[in-house]
C-alpha cells in the first residue's frame, strides 16, 4: 500500500506559528499612524516614510536571509531575524524624531525578512511533498493572513490602556516568544540529486536569463504596493473619509462606535477573507495554470479598488471593499513562491523567491511612502489610490506571457 505524505507536520505548524505572530504586528503599524503623528506633531508623510522604509529594507533583506538560510541554517536565519524585529521594536518605542523612527525601522524590515514569507515558504516547500507543495505554502500563507486578523484590533485594543510605546515593548517580547517553536523546524531538502549539484550563481543565472522570471519579479510589484498602501493608510482614510457611524446600529452593537475602530476592523476583516482566499489559492493551484490565476486575482483587485474610491466610501463599502479585497490578499503568494518552485526547483527557492519578493517590496516602498506624501500635498488618499489601480491592471497584463514549462526553462 502507498505511503500519502502528510500536509499538516512540525515544520508547517511552527512555521504557522512564527509568520502569524510576525504579520499581527506588522500589519498594525497603520493603526500608529495617527497616535505618533498626532504625539509629536509630525507631517503624514514622516511616520509614513518610516514605514516605507521598513518595507524597503524587508525587500533588501529577504533574499539575503534566504541565502542566509541555505548557507548556514534556516534556524539561524530566524533567530537572526527575531532579534533584529525586537531590536527595532525596542528602539522605536525610544524614537522621538523622525529620522530616528526611520532608521529603526530597519532593523524591524530585516527582522521581518527573517522571520517571514521567505525564509519560512522555503523551509515549509522543502519539507512538503510535491502533491502537497502548493496547499502548504498556502496554508502558510494563511497563516500571516491569521495574524493580521488580530495584529490591528490588539494594537487598537492595547492603546485604550498603555503607551504605544509600551505597545511596541510586548510585540517585542512576542516576537522573541515565536524561538520556542524552532525545534519544530527540521526541514529535509527533497531536491532531485541534478538540483543538488547545481550551484547557486548557476541557477540564478539560468533564472536572470528567463523573461518569465523577469515577468514574475515585475509582476509582484503592484502586489507590494496595494497591501503595503492598504495596510499603513487604510485606518486611517477611513477614519477621515468614512461617512458617520449609527451609533445605534449594527456597527454599534458589535463594539465599533468610532470610525479609529472601524478602520482596526478593516484590516482584520482583510486577513479573515483572506484565509479562505489563500486556501483555494493554493487548491487551485495544484490543478490550474498559476499566471492564469494570477492574473486573474490582479484583475480582481484592480476592479474593487476602482469601484471603491468611484463610489461614496461608507462603513458598508469599507467592510464591503474589505471582504472583497481580503479574498485576494495573500492569494498571489501561494502561485508566486509555487511558479519560482516549479520552473527552478526548490534548492535555492529561499533566494529566488527572495529576490523576486524585492520587487514586492519595491511597491510597498512606493505605496506607503507616496501615500503620505500626496496626502500631505493634496489632503486627500484619491490621487495615490488610483496610480494603485493602474499598476494592478498593469501585473494583470504582464503575468499572461510567462512560460510555465519547467522544461523548456531547464533546457534554456
Amino acid at each position: 500500500m502507498e505511503h500519502k505524505a502528510p500536509l499538516i507536520t512540525p515544520v508547517l505548524i511552527a512555521g504557522c506559528l512564527i509568520i502569524m505572530t510576525g504579520f499581527a504586528i506588522r500589519a498594525s503599524f497603520g493603526v500608529f499612524q495617527i497616535p505618533i503623528a498626532e504625539e509629536f506633531g509630525w507631517l503624514r508623510s514622516d511616520f509614513s516614510l518610516a514605514i516605507a522604509i521598513q518595507n524597503l529594507a524587508w525587500g533588501i533583506g529577504q533574499p539575503i536571509f534566504g541565502a542566509i538560510a541555505e548557507k548556514i541554517g534556516d534556524r539561524k536565519a530566524i533567530i537572526m531575524g527575531a532579534l533584529f524585529y525586537a531590536a527595532g521594536l525596542l528602539l522605536s518605542a525610544g524614537a522621538t524624531t523622525p529620522q530616528a523612527h526611520q532608521f529603526y525601522e530597519i532593523l524591524v524590515g530585516f527582522g521581518i525578512a527573517g522571520t517571514g514569507f521567505g525564509v519560512i515558504l522555503a523551509v515549509v516547500g522543502r519539507a512538503a511533498s510535491a502533491e502537497n507543495r502548493s496547499m502548504a505554502l498556502a496554508i502558510a500563507t494563511a497563516a500571516g493572513s491569521a495574524g493580521q486578523v488580530f495584529g490591528a484590533p490588539l494594537a487598537e485594543y492595547l492603546l485604550g490602556f498603555m503607551t504605544w510605546q509600551a505597545t511596541f515593548v510586548a510585540f517585542a517580547g512576542m516576537i522573541m516568544a515565536t524561538l520556542l517553536v524552532l525545534p519544530m523546524m527540521r526541514s529535509p531538502a527533497p531536491a532531485s540529486k541534478t538540483e543538488l549539484e547545481e550551484s547557486m550563481g548557476t541557477i540564478l543565472i539560468r533564472a536572470f536569463k528567463d523573461p518569465s522570471y523577469t515577468l514574475i519579479f515585475l509582476g509582484f510589484f503592484s502586489c507590494g504596493y496595494q497591501l503595503a498602501f492598504v495596510t499603513a493608510h487604510f485606518p486611517a482614510l477611513v477614519t477621515e473619509m468614512c461617512g458617520p457611524l449609527d451609533q445605534g446600529g449594527v456597527l454599534a452593537g458589535l463594539g465599533i462606535t468610532t470610525t479609529s475602530r472601524l478602520g482596526a476592523v478593516a484590516i482584520s476583516l482583510i486577513g479573515l477573507a483572506n484565509i479562505a482566499g489563500t486556501l483555494l489559492a493554493g487548491w487551485a493551484g495544484n490543478r490550474y495554470s498559476k499566471k492564469y490565476l494570477l492574473a486573474g486575482i490582479y484583475t480582481g483587485r484592480t476592479i474593487i479598488a476602482a469601484l471603491f474610491i468611484l463610489l461614496p466610501i461608507t462603513p458598508l463599502s469599507v467592510i464591503l471593499f474589505s471582504v472583497g479585497m481580503g479574498a485576494l490578499w495573500l492569494a498571489t503568494v501561494p502561485l508566486t513562491s509555487g511558479l519560482v518552485a516549479h520552473l527552478y526547483g526548490i534548492r535555492y527557492m529561499g533566494t529566488l523567491y527572495g529576490i523576486v519578493f524585492f520587487s514586492h517590496q519595491l511597491g510597498s516602498f512606493l505605496g506607503v511612502w507616496l501615500g503620505g506624501r500626496l496626502y500631505d500635498i493634496y489632503g486627500t488618499y484619491t490621487h495615490v489610490w488610483w496610480v494603485g489601480v493602474g499598476i494592478g491592471a498593469f501585473s494583470a497584463i504582464v503575468h499572461l506571457p510567462i512560460k510555465e514549462n519547467r522544461t523548456a526553462v531547464a533546457a534554456a
